[in-house]
């Protein structure tokens, strides 16, 4: 039997927390990691609650260690996860331990920085304020910020992540732990690549072309104008991989109900580099779109082999007097045969940020980031996920799937729906075409304590 509340057990778990806070800088009202912070929590538990420490602390530098993890030293515990962190999970080893006793510290190797695609795991990982996002620093404290369950919406790895934000403002994009997935990483890019949600030049209104000008309208007539440009016409509808399930649907079902003839393509789909699995088993993809195979999958049930390949476009483009045109991507997407087809026919363009396309299509429609929306993503392994929204659509846009709800309304002649349920769209879905059945019966939720989770558990590697 042990005993964990015995006198005596109680006087050493005092003593261990003693000796982890003789050095030990008093600066949590400055520090990031209050409110998070586990030796907080076992110091208010455990500890004293008076310092019997008389002599001088020792004082630790702070280090820059990379472009994206300052180190402040004093705060350091010396537990070493990030050291194992780089031995055995990224396989870099940029991290050691230096000197003996209260002169030991963590630093990087001479001539090297933190600086792998998944370095800044140490900054989970690290139980106290010594290893810090430069990314947040200072930005907010961590009890004003509201976490959502979501998933990557930026490459095809389907990483579990948690979105952290306040007054519809996203701070920073912390890893859910999904042992089936991601396990507890995310990589750089996952935690850093969600800036264009904030970008100042986000489309902001609906744009018509108007006497050879184009100029800003009403979501209404926007609308109508896409809908009596596009009638009776042959529509090439191409859906964006970053677009989710739910969208793809609402989408192909709004063609269909505008259009005399529709034909869908999957939109360009971006690759960077090649795969690349780290020695602790974390997988960075060369593919960067979250739902490349969930949009076919939809797009397949319902038009059958009538699907064409993005690199079909090009070849194609002069066959269509029609486009509705989707985008989404974290940066500017308008490849040469996509402004070929916004020129060639009347075209629609449902997209987050301005580009050549949206220069040059007949009527622009402000779309929403996944942040900003429900739904699921297919991931590289087929793996069907759910994500849930975060923070408020920006002003003046629209979600894609709350778009093709009113663009099939308008071409119906029927009342707009004031808004999306993602749930009800996957049950139409199931009960519409057999084929996408598994987008009621195996979609991954979030778990509830997902929901709840203000900060990734410290755990063992």
């Amino acid at each position: 039997v042990v005993y964990t509340d015995s006198p005596k057990a109680i006087a050493n778990q005092k003593s261990v927390m003693e000796y982890l806070l003789i050095n030990h800088p008093l600066d949590c009202p400055v520090c990031d990691q209050a409110g998070e912070c586990s030796l907080q929590d076992y110091s208010y538990e455990y500890g004293r609650g008076v310092s019997r420490f008389e002599e001088t602390k020792v004082k630790q530098p702070k280090k820059d260690l990379g472009p994206n993890v300052y180190l402040y030293s004093d705060r350091c515990i010396m537990c070493s996860r990030c050291v194992r962190f780089t031995r055995e999970v990224s396989g870099t080893a940029e991290l050691m331990v230096e000197g003996r006793g209260n002169q030991e510290q963590i630093d990087v190797f001479p001539g090297q920085a933190l600086d792998n695609e998944i370095a800044s795991n140490v900054i989970d990982l690290c139980p106290v304020g010594a290893l810090l996002d430069k990314d947040f620093l200072f930005a907010q404290r961590v009890w004003f910020l509201k976490s959502a369950p979501s998933i990557d919406g930026i490459t095809a790895s389907g990483d579990n992540i948690l979105i952290e934000h306040n007054n519809g403002q996203v701070y920073r994009i912390k890893p859910r732990t999904n042992m089936d997935v991601n396990k507890w990483w995310i990589s750089d890019e996952i935690r850093y690549t969600w800036k264009f949600v904030h970008d100042e030049n986000r489309l902001s209104a609906p744009i018509i072309e108007k006497f050879d000008t184009r100029v800003p309208t009403e979501w209404p007539r926007a609308v109508e104008t896409a809908v009596e440009g596009l009638r009776g016409k042959n529509v090439l509808c191409v859906v964006s991989p970053m677009l989710s399930c739910e969208e793809a649907y609402l989408l192909a079902r709004a063609a269909k109900a505008i259009a005399d003839d529709v034909t869908f393509a999957v939109g360009p789909i971006p690759r960077q580099g090649e795969d690349k699995t780290f020695p602790g088993g974390y997988t960075i993809y060369a593919e960067k779109a979250p739902n490349a195979r969930g949009v076919r999958r939809v797009l397949e049930a319902i038009a059958g082999s009538n699907v064409m390949d993005y690199e079909a476009i090009s070849r194609r483009a002069s066959e269509f007097s029609g486009a509705i045109i989707t985008g989404n991507y974290p940066s500017d997407w308008a490849t040469d045969a996509m402004v070929s087809l916004a020129k060639s026919a009347f075209s629609v363009l449902i997209d987050t940020l301005p580009s050549k396309l949206s220069e040059t299509a007949n009527v622009v429609l402000p779309g929403a980031t996944w942040t900003e929306k429900a739904g699921v993503f297919e991931n590289v392994a087929g793996r069907l996920q759910a994500f849930e929204q975060a923070i408020p659509v920006h002003d003046g846009a629209k979600q894609e799937g709350q778009i093709a709800l009113d663009l099939y309304a308008t071409a119906n002649d029927i009342d707009r729906p004031e808004r999306i349920n993602a749930a009800n769209v996957r049950r139409e879905m199931a009960s519409e075409y057999p084929a996408l059945s598994a987008l009621e019966t195996d979609v991954h939720y979030p778990s509830v304590e997902a929901k709840q989770e203000p900060d990734m558990q410290v755990v063992e590697l």
